[in-house]
């Protein structure tokens, strides 16, 4: 029997528990939702439907690509896939706000609930937000996504050198708010007197937008406290304001000066957070947080880039996002380690190429103290093709696309803005890269969009200047690095004569571009600015940033996709520690040597508290070792197995590293990223013939806990390289627009107008250059099927034309090193039989002769 006590007791829990879901209830609710989704490729026409039967359809987590296991092929699925998913709700939350958030999807998404299409959206780089509020009911309901990657000629980008893998490849979320709610990214957090007061003092300037979704007029209470790095509250400013019904009220609001704030930079990262708390009378019905810095820059053009009033020469690394055989599809853990590996190096800069990254990458940024200079994605590829796949014209070359396509950039743009706006890392928006590649008839098109831009992004963000990435063409009076606050000049632009010193702020935003494989040489990657020691720096320049960070897939094969100082597979190329040395002063490793192999070490960057959330992995590494534990270059075929336990590889429960494969072990280790979406532990085991093999335990953390034979067990995926059909051999044409290097130039004929498609204006080597040439680079492993060229008068010119794969070993084309007979052109036809190979075209002028070039074009047929 119960006593007084014991009821009294027991009403005070029930008392308690219902104010805690009265509470919690009237809060917002953020669940991830990337486990457990049912997928398929191809398209299915009642996917959408409750009814339809998916049953055969594979069980995936995201973040997910449609080309898993994908490792650096050229070609990729293009078409569709769905996504459906059962969400349950009870019938408390009928009636809120609620929200679909998605990360990015590449690259059209129809979301679909109960059958009912509720949004869409165009952009496979920045995420966006879809209200189900009115469609979802208590019980269980159906979420169904409809995503293709189909290149279409009105959305951006156009082009690029990557690769355009379809899928749900970033992060999703349920929000439930109160009908009355601090909207999707709704906050922008500055320190408007911070560069006023030398960092000293400065008050903190919130603007906050409050959506009314209550179905009446009200007055809401926006409380916004900022919090130090310690967690305590140090300054807090109150607005009270009137929403409308069914409309967007932005609270602007400004505290008092904050005095000494620690400050944001990469040696010291300090990060403060805005809580907003917004309340209907004495209730809380919605809290955000935003994290941000106190920190302030200026880009100038003749000293360079300031950082909280210092000088700062900063060393950049361009890093696209996709990873071994999971492709774009990594988790934030990922993310972070590609920070990190590029901070670890010295790197205090890394540039987003060439589109917007995700969120969770601008944090890892903020967190580790790195520069970031984020990029709206509109970009071109030399050799570009008539339409129809991304090797296209970066403008539209139809009228009728126009429209849409600009449309489309400024949608994007304005995205990456909301969505990225408060990390303190971003020092810039960047409006493009290379969009010059685009066919000269719409290059005033290119102009037109790229102001627009730069006007959108001064009236989003007064507080970063709009860059024109890749600036480094038109030359002349035509040239587009003017058209923003600051230029980038990629490859060539670092020594081409109009961007040396050229009025406004700039970097060098691309230069290296070395093709290696693992594990390379023990060098620097200087490019073009090994010249006159430029690679130190010039006074009136930013900063450099390499090309590039790691190795990626690119639409123009491997001889541009290995372009990194880290391998696909997360793994170091020596030239990444010949940085680590300059930058850090840390030593390289002894590189491994030939032995004998006796045995397998396998190791995980973690092996504890690892997230089923589709959020967390880790990276996995074997290597060969001989009998006494010293490290060998041997690289026997290597298998990973998941013994037992839950989790899988991007082929599934077991992967094949081998010598001579797309998954490669070379010079005696290999590595690849593990997750699981299932909690329990994962025991892997690395197995070789003939070698002692290896096991290492990994514990994943989560809800729902792996069941042998309950759970459903990882589906396997084996590999086979994508190869696209009927697309037959394209002759693709470079020479205009393409870098250029020349051994020496005389002022007003820089290397650059040798293949600026006009023949008015030349090239032409310096007075007393002995052994003068001029070099293109396609910036593709071509086979080569025409060369073409013009000199800019008739004379006797004795020269030999070359070609290269590596800008050292050179291969002669033709050798006119005696001639006697004048010539204004040359142009050399080569069949199938005897097309020689490379991506390096040079032209060597024997002593005495005339040295100059008015136009070359190159034609061939890129090879992998």
């Amino acid at each position: 029997m119960m006593n007084m006590k014991q009821l009294f007791i027991i009403l005070l829990c029930i008392l308690g528990i219902v104010c805690h879901l009265k509470a919690s209830s009237s809060l917002r609710r953020v669940e991830n939702l990337n486990r457990e989704w049912r997928f398929a490729l191809d398209d299915y026409e009642q996917a959408s439907k409750p009814t339809f039967n998916d049953k055969d359809w594979e069980t995936v987590g995201l973040p997910h690509s449609f080309s898993i296991p994908y490792f650096m092929s050229k070609d990729f699925y293009v078409g569709y896939g769905w996504y459906r998913k059962q969400l349950d709700f009870n019938t408390e939350e009928i009636g809120k706000a609620i929200f679909l958030e998605f990360d990015g999807i590449f690259q059209e998404a129809e979301v679909f609930v109960n059958g009912k299409l509720v949004g869409t959206h165009v952009g496979g780089y920045t995420g966006f937000s879809v209200d189900i509020s009115n469609t979802i009911k208590a019980g269980q309901n159906l979420i169904a996504i409809r995503v293709n990657n189909l290149w279409k000629p009105n959305v951006a980008p156009r082009a690029g050198e990557h690769v355009f893998s379809g899928g749900i490849y970033r992060n999703v979320r349920l929000v439930v708010k109160s009908p009355v709610h601090i909207d999707w990214y709704g906050t922008f957090v500055t320190t408007p007197d911070l560069e006023k007061n030398q960092g000293r003092s400065s008050s903190v300037k919130v603007e906050t937008d409050i959506c009314n979704h209550s179905g009446k007029n009200g007055t809401y209470r926006l409380l916004t406290q900022v919090i130090a790095p310690d967690g305590k509250v140090v300054t807090s400013v109150e607005t009270e304001e009137v929403v409308k019904v069914g409309s967007s009220k932005k609270f602007s609001q400004k505290t008092e000066a904050l005095v000494n704030p620690l400050l944001w930079s990469p040696s010291a990262p300090a990060l403060y957070k805005v809580a907003s708390k917004l309340y209907q009378g004495k209730q809380l019905i919605d809290e955000y947080e935003t994290t941000f810095g106190f920190r302030w820059f200026e880009w100038t053009a003749d000293k360079g880039f300031f950082l909280n009033g210092q000088h700062h020469y900063f060393h950049g690394v361009n890093v696209h996002q996709d990873q071994a055989g999971w492709g774009d599809a990594v988790t934030e853990a990922a993310m972070q380690r590609d920070v990190a590996m590029m901070k670890e190096a010295g790197f205090d800069l890394i540039r987003g190429s060439h589109y917007p990254h995700a969120p969770a990458f601008s944090k890892a940024c903020d967190e580790q103290g790195m520069l970031f200079w984020s990029e709206a994605p509109f970009w071109g590829i030399g050799g570009f093709k008539p339409d129809g796949y991304w090797n296209s014209s970066a403008y539209p070359v139809n009228q009728a696309d126009e429209s849409d396509f600009e449309t489309s950039a400024l949608q994007q743009l304005e995205e990456m803005i909301r969505i990225h706006r408060n990390h303190p890392s971003i020092v810039v928006w960047s409006m493009c890269n290379e969009a010059f590649f685009s066919t000269p008839e719409v290059m005033s098109g290119v102009r037109r969009l790229l102001k627009r831009m730069v006007a959108l992004t001064h009236r989003l963000d007064p507080t970063r200047p709009a860059a024109i990435g890749g600036a480094q063409r038109p030359l002349g009076g035509e040239r587009i690095d003017k058209i923003g606050d600051v230029a980038g000049y990629n490859g060539d632009g670092a020594t081409q004569p109009d961007f040396q010193s050229p009025g406004i702020p700039s970097m060098v935003s691309e230069y290296g571009s070395t093709t290696t494989e693992r594990p390379g040489e023990y060098t620097p990657g200087w490019g073009d600015l090994k010249k006159d020691e430029g690679w130190k720096g010039r006074t009136w320049r930013s900063g450099q940033a390499i090309w590039c960070g790691f190795d990626h897939g690119s639409i123009a094969g491997s001889a541009l996709g290995k372009m990194g100082i880290v391998d696909y597979f997360r793994l170091p190329k020596q030239s990444w520690y010949w940085y680590r040395n300059e930058y850090r002063q840390v030593a390289p490793p002894e590189w491994a040597t030939e032995g004998t192999p006796a045995k397998l070490q396998l190791e995980a960057t973690r092996t504890e508290g690892i997230r089923t959330d589709g959020t967390d992995d880790v990276l996995l590494t074997v290597r060969v070792l001989d009998a006494s534990g010293q490290r060998l270059s041997n690289s026997p075929a290597v298998k990973m197995t998941l013994l037992s336990g839950p989790g899988e590889f991007p082929t599934g429960r077991s992967i094949l590293f081998e010598p001579d494969n797309d998954i490669r072990i070379l010079d005696g280790v290999a590595a690849i990223a593990f997750r699981s979406y299932y909690a329990g532990t994962a025991v892997i085991e690395a197995t070789s013939f003939g070698l002692e093999p290896a096991r290492i335990s990994l514990s994943f953390i989560g809800e729902e806990v792996y069941c042998k034979g309950v759970t459903p067990e990882t589906k396997e995926r084996p590999y086979k390289r994508y190869i696209r059909q009927n697309t037959g051999e394209e002759l693709l044409t470079f020479g205009p627009n393409n870098p250029t290097f020349a051994s020496s130039q005389i002022e007003g004929y820089g290397a650059g107008m040798a293949a600026d498609r006009d023949p008015k204006t030349s090239w032409r080597a310096a007075i007393g250059d002995t052994t003068p040439y001029w070099l293109l680079d396609t910036e593709k492993n071509l086979s080569l099927r025409k060369l073409d060229f013009c000199f800019p008068k008739k004379d006797v010119y004795r020269y030999v034309i070359e070609i290269s794969e590596d800008n050292r070993r050179w291969e002669t084309l033709l050798s006119k090193s005696k001639a006697s007979a004048q010539e204004q052109k040359i142009t050399q036809v080569f069949t199938d039989q005897e097309a020689p190979t490379g991506r390096f075209i040079r032209i060597r002028f024997m002593e005495g002769s005339p040295a100059a070039v008015s136009e070359v074009e190159v034609q061939g047929i890129m090879q992998e």
